[in-house]
């Protein structure tokens, strides 16, 4: 008998898609994989044996994916990110493929409606926001383009809270979205890597009298794969999430269980479990923080372990890793990845450290997100040192090798040496993670023009000024195929009857549109899907919260993490001033509005939960006061995830992206709703500045102070008292807050907040209050005018193209990869 190697295996036949063939399969999937009769299935077992049939059609795919680039030996792209905000796969997939409407019929003609059994599959909660999300595009886009890629990350038993409101408070429960299966996913056992934490290390000979360094972990986990494809449009081609599970190395102590102690001997399996049980589990306490360091070593090292092991099982010799490798760092969660990889090189493989240094910096390339310089993470040299032993004493030798290059031959002064050392001396001492992303990597990008810029002549001036060719930009994007094919099929209907289907392989193509933003009968049709993606909100917001909604009134939306700088409380300040404006001039033809927030705060950021409890109070009282009329209404959305903004973005007419200026890296809110349709009101911050530029500035509603402005007022110490006591709307507004209006049952709750405004304002609240309310009355003036306002909002959509992850991944692989 003929042994047949792997070149000679046959490849699977190709899948029919018809309906009968497809409701055929689900049966069987039904029968054979979950065990189910067709009479007694419920809407979850049908869920399941849907997915699983059209899994099928992406593990071929995916298997001639994977063939193809271990054919070529091609260089991989490995996209190392703490978050993978996901959400619901099934209907990408379905839409990727092009199978949504047969699998549709098929169903039908099995008795099951898609849309039913396609709401209950849990959102997979691994993100919180932008972040999280824009891995997700990106990981999309790398196989819609074609480039070979894997994204690394932790599978999250709960991963970020399920948000609650109790009596308006934001209250943290367990996300049970793993509960049941994930019939997704691939668990690899092969796939395994030790992880070590704590102990010593221990100097050895080696050859040639060169000393080795020895790292003995006191504590050990083994992280085990689990592999989830990801089909780009058309199904092309099909990369790997591949997410970390932490396992101990002996479950159970069988002599302290069988003496008695049964809790107790379940505490390695205990302290493993716990390493990918939840998404930023707080760092208020120092155990908080050391959990926090914990999981991003533990992910960056079984990452990197797995990397080298598929790089080295090729044939290559690591020598040639920046040729076939590039690693991309998602922010500073990941940057302990260049000590690690050192590491690796070094005390595994034998490398010696200035040849292992080359190596490190080539391969790293590294995504900065923020200019806060709290977000800029750095930890505590001691809970490191404890932790991570050998990577401090190679943290010391790479920060060695660059402030003595810097001093020698830069000639950097002693302020420079500190802004660039990797250890932050200023006062107890730490490791600054963000310049040590900086310094191991060969690119260094920001995600906006603006932002960009702003890195250079901000928190990494020194470190640009040391190597000044690093810095490169490359503005965000999202996947078109999520943000508007799936989220709003009746506006790509539209589209697509208006100006063909080129659009969907490149969303470049959307210009066409242009044609007819001023088209009375297309403006119709568009205002049209406005409106029935208004009712599916309204019904959504009734069912939930048994509120009731006008869908014919302003749906003004804000909808993003909860933080002080994006500014939510600007916007429920000039919403109370509204409110008394409304009661006080009954007369004046007011614009009904609906103002809709949804959002999640970190669990120990006291003014962001407070900041959720102070909308829900106003939204309590405003709702509830009949001088309104029905004017106003105040809405804060719990548990705000990927699904639900997928029925907001495309329901919103206005987009509130009012960051303060210089803080927002760039944002992706702002491009999912200007694709949808709305209008933005926003500051010159992020990547508004380039969305005016591309939708015309008469197509967008810009306000306040820009970043440099905002730089200036603060380093002259602007006095906002003087600034709101200059404005009867903006005091009134502060006054009734702070005095206990909104929260009769506790007058004093939001004097802390608002005296933050009248001493320091540091997120510009004040200042921007009055430009802000200017603009929120120039878009009441647009909305009067459908004309004008479904003119603006059709160009929004039609100019949005370039805004695509797409784009923004070919930038990113003709400029830094090169895969």
């Amino acid at each position: 008998m003929k042994t047949l190697s792997k070149a000679d295996l046959p490849l699977p036949k190709p899948r029919v898609s018809d309906p009968e063939v497809l409701a055929a399969e689900i049966i069987e999937r039904l029968t054979y994989g979950i065990g189910k009769d067709a009479k007694v299935a419920t809407p979850h077992d049908w869920l399941t044996a849907t997915i699983l049939v059209v899994r099928d059609r992406i593990i071929d795919k995916w298997m001639e994916s994977t063939r193809a680039t271990y054919a070529d030996n091609a260089k991989r792209v490995y996209y190392l990110s703490l978050e993978f905000l996901i959400g619901r796969l099934m209907r990408d997939a379905m839409s990727n493929l092009g199978l949504m409407e047969e699998i549709r019929q098929a169903l039908a003609s099995l008795g099951v409606e898609l849309d039913v059994i396609a709401g209950l599959e849990p959102d997979a909660a691994l993100g919180n926001g932008g972040l999280g999300r824009l891995a997700a595009c990106f990981m999309e886009s790398l196989a819609t383009v074609d480039i070979p890629a894997y994204g690394y990350g932790i599978r999250y038993v709960h991963g970020l809270f399920r948000q609650q409101m109790a009596e308006g408070w934001q209250v943290e429960l367990p996300e049970t979205w793993l509960a049941h299966g994930n019939p997704w996913e691939f668990e690899r056992r092969e796939s395994s890597y030790e992880i070590g934490f704590g102990g010593g290390v221990e100097t050895i000979n080696g050859q040639n009298e060169d000393l080795r360094y020895v790292w003995k972990p006191s504590e050990r986990v083994i992280a085990t794969a689990y592999d989830t494809p990801v089909v780009g449009w058309r199904g092309e081609r099909v990369n790997t999430l591949r997410l970390w599970s932490a396992q101990p190395i002996d479950p159970i102590l069988l002599d302290a269980f069988n003496a008695g102690d049964h809790i107790g001997a379940l505490r390695e399996s205990n302290k493993a479990e716990t390493l990918t049980r939840v998404l930023y589990p707080a760092d208020a306490t120092a155990a908080g923080q050391e959990l926090r360091l914990r999981q991003e070593y533990f992910f960056c090292s079984a990452s990197l372990q797995d990397i080298l092991r598929r790089h080295l099982q090729q044939g290559n010799p690591l020598s040639a890793l920046p040729e076939k490798v590039s690693i991309q760092l998602n922010d500073t969660h990941p940057a302990v990845s260049v000590a690690e990889l050192m590491r690796l090189l070094c005390d595994i493989h034998g490398v010696d450290f200035d040849t292992a240094w080359d190596i490190t910096w080539k391969t790293f390339s590294y995504t900065n997100h923020t200019l806060l310089p709290e977000a800029l993470e750095s930890w505590p040299v001691p809970l490191f040192e404890r932790l991570l032993p050998r990577h401090m004493q190679l943290v010391y030798a790479i920060n060695a090798k660059i402030l003595l290059d810097a001093r020698k031959n830069r000639a950097f002064t002693d302020t420079e040496i500190r802004h660039i050392s990797l250890i932050d001396e200023s006062g107890d001492r730490r490791v600054r993670m963000g310049n040590l992303a900086f310094i191991g990597s060969h690119s260094i990008n920001g995600v906006s023009a603006l932002h960009t810029e702003l890195m250079k002549e901000t928190v990494f001036a020194d470190l640009h000024k040391l190597y000044p060719e690093r810095i490169n930009n490359k503005t965000n994007g999202i996947t078109p195929r999520r943000w508007l094919m799936q989220c709003n099929p009746q506006l790509t209907s539209l589209v697509r009857e208006a100006i063909g289907d080129d659009f969907l392989d490149d969303a470049g193509k959307l210009t066409a549109l242009d044609a007819f933003a001023d088209d009375a009968s297309f403006q119709e049709k568009f205002a049209a899907v406005k409106r029935a993606n208004k009712e599916r909100l309204s019904n959504l917001v009734a069912s939930r919260m048994g509120i009731r909604l006008d869908p014919s009134a302003m749906f003004d939306i804000q909808i993003k993490r909860i933080h002080e700088y994006k500014r939510q409380l600007l916007n429920i300040v000039e919403t109370v001033a509204l409110f008394d404006q409304i009661r006080s001039h009954p007369e004046r033809d007011w614009v009904p509005r609906v103002k809709l927030f949804a959002g999640k705060a970190a669990p120990s950021y006291h003014n962001a939960k407070l900041i959720i409890k102070l909308a829900n109070d106003v939204a309590r009282v405003v709702n509830n006061d009949p001088s309104v009329r029905g004017l106003l209404k105040v809405v804060f959305i719990p548990n705000y995830n990927v699904s639900l903004a997928e029925v907001m973005v495309p329901a919103a007419d206005l987009s509130e992206q009012i960051s303060t200026a210089g803080m927002e890296a760039s944002g992706t809110g702002n491009m999912k709703f200007a694709l949808n349709g709305a209008l933005t009101i926003g500051t010159l911050d992020g990547a508004n500045v380039e969305m005016r530029d591309h939708v015309g500035e008469e197509n967008i509603v810009i306000f306040g102070m820009t970043a440099e402005e905002v730089g200036k007022a603060r380093a002259d110490g602007h006095n906002p008292r003087t600034t709101i006591e200059a404005s009867r709307e903006l005091s009134q507004a502060l006054s009734s807050i702070a005095s206990g209006v909104f929260s009769p049952d506790d007058r004093g709750r939001f004097a802390g907040l608002i005296n933050g405004i009248y001493q320091h304002d540091w997120f510009m609240v004040a200042e921007d209050f009055d430009a802000y309310a200017k603009a929120q009355r120039e878009v009441d003036g647009i909305w009067t005018d459908p004309q004008s306002w479904y003119g603006k909002t059709i160009r929004n959509t039609a100019r949005m193209g370039w805004f695509s992850s797409d784009r923004t991944i070919r930038q990113y692989n003709s400029d830094i990869w090169r895969a």
